[in-house]
């Protein structure tokens, strides 16, 4: 997959003291997994990107890395993995988002974790015509969603599944993700590729992809709730 090497800033040498985002600019926010991931953009040429696997360290380094970018990641336009995923990852990503959005008079929307990696799938390899995107979904479970590729498209929703269901629901598809090692035990021999999503690869994703509302998406009730999501707030 087209993802940045651990750390990596790129830089096309923006000027940082500008306090005011161009209209084409696109900070990226990615901490729906294990990896904690940004990226600026212009349009779709990538601007400059750094990548971690952190585990659940998303919030320790997400906003140094946002400031390490060139202008301090500052633009006009937000987007955000708004899940499935980690419950805590995705909720860093989004109040990170959601407040700059107002620092900054930006707007901001979201994607999905399973098309993006999706995308970077197909990119890697143009040859594959349909796969299935896995990744961990806690409490044993994967989250897994089909995709075509040309022009990228869902092949139905999204599902939590146990890895023998998540198995039998490949149906000969290579699998795609960090949840395939949940497949490997029970699958000598099928095509499963480790992967995390990377905020670069958003570029990837047609349009449509990226206008979800600036939520979280659960693949199932979280673990933890907030006052408000209780009916307590």
């Amino acid at each position: 997959m087209a993802t940045p090497p651990p750390s990596s800033i790129d830089s096309r040498g923006l000027n940082s003291s500008s306090s005011i985002a161009s209209s084409d600019l696109t900070l990226v926010i990615e901490t729906a997994t294990a990896a904690c991931s940004v990226a600026l953009l212009d349009g779709a040429t990538v601007i400059a990107a750094a990548h971690e696997v952190v585990g659940r360290g998303h919030a320790e380094r997400l906003v140094p890395m946002i400031a390490a970018l060139p202008g301090q990641g500052r633009a006009a336009h937000i987007l955000v993995d708004v899940g499935p995923g980690s419950f805590t990852g995705v909720r860093v990503g989004l109040a990170a988002a959601l407040g700059l959005s107002i620092g900054w008079s930006a707007d901001v929307h979201g994607y999905s974790s399973l098309a993006l990696v999706a995308a970077a799938g197909f990119a890697a390899d143009p040859a594959i015509a349909s796969l299935a995107v896995v990744l961990e979904g806690g409490h044993g479970e994967v989250f897994m969603q089909a995709f075509h590729s040309q022009p990228l498209r869902e092949d139905g929703p999204f599902r939590s599944l146990a890895p023998a269901a998540a198995l039998a629901a490949l149906e000969g598809r290579p699998a795609i993700g960090s949840g395939v090692r949940h497949l490997a035990p029970l699958a000598e021999g099928a095509d499963l590729r480790e992967a995390l999503p990377a905020a670069a690869d958003v570029r990837l994703l047609p349009a449509g992809f990226t206008a979800l509302p600036a939520r979280p998406v659960y693949g199932r009730a979280p673990d933890a709730k907030t006052l408000a999501e209780r009916g307590l707030a």
